[in-house]
């Protein structure tokens, strides 16, 4: 019982240590997409609760643990999503971009449908995992790109070449995904 809240206790140190910047990041994730009621404290409450359930989490990196948050913000925003998308039935206007407030980095063109990004992103993750991390962890994440060579034990070099070729490669995709309103997998979205 003493081990269990002591691991709670250094769960929410942690997570208070980040909390500000996950919630500039829910910022940017947030002011890309229209028509979304979620605020940037929502956004990051939402992913605490997630993460509330496995305190074990403070013993990781803190590298470690701003990827496994950015992994529940990227699935606050797609249950909100799916949400929306059942109660208006078909009408798809919920949008999100690569921001370009990101440092150093441009935006992917035309990631317009949360739900095309997340069906996109699970695609590419049975191609290369490693590239989907990388995305995930750049855009829900922010992470740098030498925050991201260090997380997946791979160069700098390595992981700009990977985020160029997983941009492009999911902007096909996502257009693809959007004119024919299916999935990668060819499932109704």
């Amino acid at each position: 019982m003493i081990a269990e809240l002591e691991d709670r206790e250094s769960f929410d140190k942690v997570f208070s240590l980040v909390y500000e910047e996950l919630r500039g990041l829910a910022a940017n994730v947030l002011r890309s997409e229209q028509g979304n009621h979620l605020t940037p404290t929502t956004l990051v409450h939402e992913a605490w609760l997630k993460l509330a359930h496995s305190p074990e989490l403070a013993q990781t990196s803190r590298l470690h643990f701003r990827r496994i948050a950015a992994r529940a913000m990227r699935q606050v925003l797609v249950e909100a999503a799916r949400r929306r998308k059942a109660a208006r039935r078909g009408d798809s206007d919920l949008h999100v971009s690569f921001d370009e407030a990101l440092p150093g980095e441009i935006p992917l063109p035309d990631a317009r449908d949360i739900l095309a990004l997340d069906h996109a992103l699970d695609s590419l993750s049975r191609i290369s995992e490693r590239q989907a991390r990388l995305v995930e962890g750049r855009f829900f994440g922010g992470l740098e790109v030498s925050e991201l060579a260090e997380m997946l034990q791979v160069s700098e070099a390595t992981i700009t070449r990977e985020w160029r070729s997983a941009r492009a490669w999911l902007a096909v995709e996502i257009k693809r995904a959007l004119a024919g309103g299916r999935d990668a997998n060819g499932g109704v979205f």
